[in-house]
């Protein structure tokens, strides 16, 4: 049987105009700000006019760790919102926009697959209401004037080899990593060292996602820090006097996006940080208003659990004072089979040892997300190949560790496919089982919290860290930020920081590279292993194949 691709389900679509879906959450025509027929801004105005109102119920879907097997985490958190509002439930859902970069390179968009999409999917995954323009736009404006500060005499004593604010652009480009800029004679300024991170890896970008408001946002840039000065004391953004032009071009970017689903469901879609990088989750603005307007919320961290749902839990939970009711842990039997050591071109054919093997990956997952307090459900995502055998066999390993696993079928039958998730979910979030915490109290040393999730979340025996480290931590702690949540980059493919390491290893270490201080986030970024916050482009990337056809229309995004 021949399917449909992504795009062009999404591009046979019979929207709505988006000011009905606005009408579906009570969100007058007065208080969206339209991009097109199709999508729009949420005011401010009306943002603070829900206030009062009681918060719904939160899930969080997360999954195991990715494979090229395909786990489709984005599609389930899309059919799961269709399917709650096909059994009744007022539910809308929030996810993150999608960076440029990747779509051009690899991993494609994020705006789910199949019958369970976002739209409208193009925009989405292009330019959509231009918020990470505003971002790149942002932080560009603050590195010219550090720069420019430095120029016209540097009046806060900048160390010109101490400049840590990056440059940023929505590209995978690694010519950009490392760069020496103001070449080129005394009228361009000192020559120093510096280099570019993607867009989604800006501290602004985890800022707008964690602030609360305008006046958040502000006070959040102006405590970034820019630069040391010989006697190592900090450099802030405010010192720069960037942070009051910076809010403005973040005005608009602030506002979340509404948009629906293929079956006219309400979705948010708004921020993006990288879930390997930084903490991979949507806005913090975007998850309590929708709280305010729906019963059910059903959102989504980036990759595997040891990554997203921990930073998700950790940081956003922390942050905006929010707790999930319950957790659904994405997989597929095919991702079970490749964690077992099957290789990708032999998924096809019926392994059952193969899939109770690499279930311990899903294990542990499980084991890491009720340490939160959190009462979990698997969600089998269910592809065409798979054999009842095999989905018995990820059913009866989740019975023995005491969840349901529940076989949804809604990338290609839409919500009718996710009744039964939606069900249990349902029935998870009504039972007042959650009982969230964070794995560690704000007052734990900053070392002690990196081995906290390296022992607990990725079963680590050891962090190693040189004494460099060791004392920047130190540092930083005496300065005042020892409460700061922690944010791990490493590899989204393992537990470990080896990304060929699948399953549920143990035996391991987890080595620290480098710490970064995000003081306006408000957490220290630990990155560990060979992460980079600049990715690059494969040997072919997709950016090859998209194209516009005879028709005008795009072709080649996925």
């Amino acid at each position: 049987m021949a399917y449909k691709s992504d795009i062009e389900i999404a591009r046979e679509a019979r929207k709505l105009p988006i000011l009905e879906i606005g009408a579906k959450l009570g969100i007058g025509s007065e208080d969206l700000l339209p991009y097109g027929h199709d999508k729009a801004k949420v005011s401010q105005g009306f943002i603070d006019s829900v206030q009062d109102r009681a918060d719904g119920k939160l899930i969080l879907v997360t999954a195991i760790n990715p494979t090229p097997a395909g786990e489709g985490k984005t599609t389930t958190t899309v059919g799961l919102g269709d399917g709650l509002n096909r059994i009744g439930k007022n539910a809308m859902i929030c996810i993150r926009e999608a960076s440029l970069g990747p779509n051009f390179g690899m991993k494609g968009g994020a705006a789910g697959g199949g019958y369970a999409q976002i739209v409208p999917m193009e925009e989405m995954n292009l330019h959509f209401t231009g918020d990470f323009h505003a971002i790149t736009s942002a932080h560009s404006l603050l590195s010219a004037m550090i720069d420019n500060h430095i120029y016209w005499g540097n009046e806060a004593e900048i160390d010109t080899r101490r400049v840590v604010w990056r440059r940023v652009v929505d590209m995978n480009d690694r010519a950009l990593r490392q760069i020496t800029c103001s070449l080129g004679g005394v009228s361009n300024g000192f020559p120093r060292e510096a280099g570019f991170d993607i867009t989604v890896a800006s501290e602004v970008m985890a800022i707008l996602c964690l602030a609360k408001d305008l006046k958040d946002l502000e006070k959040r840039l102006g405590d970034i820090i820019v630069a040391y000065r010989r006697d190592k004391s900090p450099v802030y953004c405010r010192d720069i006097k960037a942070e009051g032009a910076m809010t403005v071009l973040l005005k608009d970017a602030m506002q979340p996006n509404l948009v629906q689903t293929l079956e006219n469901n309400p979705a948010f879609v708004h921020g993006g940080p990288f879930a390997n990088i930084a903490h991979g989750c949507n806005s913090v603005i975007a998850t309590k208003t929708a709280l305010k307007v729906a019963d059910y919320v059903v959102t989504e961290a980036g990759f595997g659990a040891d990554l997203g749902a921990e930073k998700f839990m950790n940081i956003k939970c922390r942050k905006a004072g929010i707790a999930p009711s319950a957790v659904v842990l994405v997989a597929t039997v095919r991702a079970m089979k490749m964690n077992g050591g099957v290789a990708k071109a032999d998924l096809g054919a019926e392994n059952v040892a193969a899939v109770n093997k690499g279930c311990a990956n899903l294990g542990r997952h499980i084991e890491n997300v009720k340490s939160f307090g959190v009462p979990v459900v698997v969600a089998i995502n269910h592809f065409v190949t798979d054999t009842e055998a095999e989905v018995q066999a990820v059913r009866d390993y989740c019975a023995n560790h005491g969840v349901e696993a529940v076989l949804s079928r809604h990338w290609e039958l839409g919500s009718e496919g996710s009744e039964a998730l939606a069900r249990k979910v349902v029935e998870l979030a009504d039972s007042g089982k959650a009982n969230f915490a964070p794995i560690y109290p704000d007052d734990m040393g900053l070392f002690e919290k990196i081995e906290t999730i390296a022992k607990r979340i990725y079963r680590a025996d050891e962090v190693l860290a040189d004494q460099k480290i060791r004392n920047q931590l130190k540092e930083w702690e005496e300065a005042g930020y020892r409460n700061l949540p922690v944010c791990m980059a490493k590899t989204q493919y393992s537990f470990t920081t080896d990304p060929n390491r699948r399953g549920a290893p143990t035996g391991h270490s987890v080595p620290v590279r480098e710490v970064r201080l995000s003081a306006g986030a408000g957490f220290i970024v630990v990155v560990c292993g060979e992460i980079m916050t600049m990715p690059g482009l494969p040997r072919k990337p997709a950016a090859e194949t998209i194209r516009l056809n005879d028709a005008g229309q795009i072709e080649g995004l996925f």
